[in-house]
């Protein structure tokens, strides 16, 4: 980070928001791309652009107290960190799990400015979420928990002010119960309040399929400039869960081979492929581990190492942050990866990045690869104002428009910067700039 403004300017940000490493490490990710821009547009710096893109326009932090099926007053914290809404109003999921805490929402939101301005659509970027565990809960539990949180954030929400979606923790059940408590406390149906809803209540064909999808079409994009493709190549998932599912599914749509998926407890490795309806079986209904999976099966399953010891070409992090280091990276770059596509929110530390970039290998950024997803949000948001619903065909078509767009802008703005190839780069400047752009256009707000 050798400019002198970005220096000075993050170490500010260390000094204002002390013991937030995942923020931390959002920011400096970023702001490694923006030298050549302010040497480019000095009026950004003079108009103190980024000190306000670090500093959330409202950070939300409340209590959320229910009782568990015994009868027992459990307690909870919620967070929403409503970024900044310069594209539009805020948008960006809702994440239940023990390791929320304020710095872990602060670089979602952080990220999804980005990943929003660079689907093109007019949203802006927000995070929230709760240190709630719903695993092992009953649907009882989750609904109660679900409904004293929205009573508390209901009143920052709005289809022009706040939509939130799910992540991880949070899928069709929870937004379920977090929609119908807000329709309960408003008495109005205002569908477009929420994205990830159910099909019969104003959902979106493909929202489900939709970030594990879009990170497989960045990367068959990245492949093409290369004169590559999917077919025939061995892949490996990591996780379990929707976006990883939904990979694995696009990757065997384009005749990818996928050995290897993963969860919490261990990885599974499968080499005539994982059988993707036993997978969802097992993960979506049964709410079951992949060693139940493995049971039976010609397939082996692992709690020691990493399922980035399994050879493959392709590589999808598709679990949590932080979750591929520098070594999984110089193992996976040793087996011949050709490309690394982040279906998860940062999981390639810094350190595994720069192994894959010096290697040669495609890197697609999470705020690329896995904008898909809030791009159907939008696609969403955009049938609930009109009354409307389209077919999958469609959807998945618009899906498709939005990916390839995303990969070109990113490709285009690494070009013009000197750096071709470097979607990192691409991403981190073209949607730092739409960013910027429309913050100098609002004044000072």
């Amino acid at each position: 980070m050798p400019h002198p403004t970005l220096t000075a300017l993050y170490d500010e940000v260390l000094r204002r928001n002390p013991g937030e490493d995942e923020f931390h490490q959002a920011v400096r990710e970023v702001f490694s791309s923006l030298g050549p821009v302010l040497e480019k547009h000095p009026e950004y710096a003079d108009a103190a652009v980024l000190q306000r893109l670090c500093e959330p326009e409202r950070q939300i932090i409340f209590r959320v107290p229910w009782h568990d099926d015994r009868g027992t007053m459990q307690i909870n914290r919620g967070f929403r960190v409503e970024f900044n809404s310069a594209l539009g109003p805020y948008k960006g999921g809702l994440r239940f799990h023990p390791s929320v805490y304020l710095g872990i929402v602060k670089f979602l939101g952080f990220e999804q400015i980005f990943k929003n301005a660079l689907t093109g659509m007019p949203i802006g970027g927000a995070k929230g979420g709760s240190d709630f565990d719903p695993r092992g809960r009953s649907d009882g539990e989750v609904m109660r928990f679900c409904q004293s949180f929205m009573t508390e954030l209901y009143r920052y929400l709005g289809e022009y002010t706040d939509v939130p979606a799910g992540d991880i923790g949070v899928g069709s059940r929870e937004i379920g119960y977090l929609f119908g408590q807000y329709k309960r406390i408003t008495n109005r149906y205002e569908s477009g309040v929420l994205t990830g809803k159910g099909l019969t209540w104003g959902g979106s064909r493909v929202r489900t399929e939709a970030t594990g999808y879009g990170t497989v079409l960045f990367t068959q994009e990245m492949l093409r400039t290369r004169g590559q493709d999917l077919e025939g190549r061995r892949a490996v998932v990591s996780g379990s869960g929707n976006v990883a599912i939904y990979a694995i599914a696009k990757l065997q749509q384009l005749g990818a081979t996928v050995v290897a998926c993963s969860d919490s407890d261990g990885y599974v490795v499968e080499e005539g492929g994982i059988d993707l309806e036993a997978l969802r079986e097992v993960k979506e209904v049964r709410r079951g581990r992949l060693s139940d999976y493995a049971q039976g099966r010609d397939a082996t399953y692992s709690t020691n190492g990493s399922i980035w010891d399994v050879p493959c070409e392709i590589a999808l992090p598709c679990a949590t942050q932080n979750e591929l280091g520098v070594d999984h990276a110089r193992t996976l770059v040793g087996s011949g990866v050709l490309a690394v596509a982040e279906g998860a929110n940062m999981p390639c530390t810094p350190d595994a990045v720069r192994v894959l970039t010096e290697a040669g290998v495609l890197f697609g950024p999470g705020k690329a690869a896995n904008a898909g997803g809030v791009a159907t949000s939008a696609l969403e948001m955009q049938q609930n104002a009109s009354r409307d619903s389209w077919t999958f065909e469609h959807a998945e078509e618009r899906l498709t428009e939005i990916m390839v767009g995303v990969h070109q802008r990113c490709a285009e703005t690494a070009e013009e910067y000197g750096e071709p190839g470097n979607y990192a780069l691409g991403a981190n400047v073209a949607g730092f700039k739409r960013v910027a752009d429309a913050m100098m256009a609002l004044g000072t707000i």
